[in-house]
């Protein structure tokens, strides 16, 4: 059997390559019927709104990477509450419906995998 994997994603979508890596993570992952969740946190959480335009920083969107990952069977998607709560994001729409955890249902969640990778 598979182990479960969770990549916290941690970066801004135009912070560099670390949050566009972990969505390739598990878009990877999902293809190959990995059990595996994505979790937004800290400045992650930007990589979930709705109308982002990276072009004004020559970045690529991120937008369609995120649409796909239900399509590569990754539908078990988390974000911080009080990271979204921090940057003013709580009111936000999301381009992703993310269950939204607080910080102890962070630690159970971090439990519940068998592997976790931050990016």
């Amino acid at each position: 059997m598979s182990k479960s994997l969770l990549i916290i994603s941690r970066q801004a979508p135009w912070a560099g390559p670390s949050a566009r890596e972990a969505l390739d993570i598990a878009l990877a992952g999902g293809a190959f019927d990995l059990p595996l969740g994505l979790l937004f946190l800290d400045d992650g959480v930007f990589q979930l709104l709705a109308q982002q335009q990276p072009t004004a920083l020559q970045q690529k969107d991120l937008t369609a990477n995120l649409q796909a990952l239900p399509l590569f069977g990754v539908e078990s998607l988390y974000a911080s509450s009080r990271s979204l709560s921090e940057r003013g994001l709580s009111e936000q729409p999301l381009a992703l419906p993310v269950e939204q955890l607080d910080d102890s249902q962070l630690t159970l969640l971090i439990d519940r995998y068998d592997q976790v990778i931050t990016l």
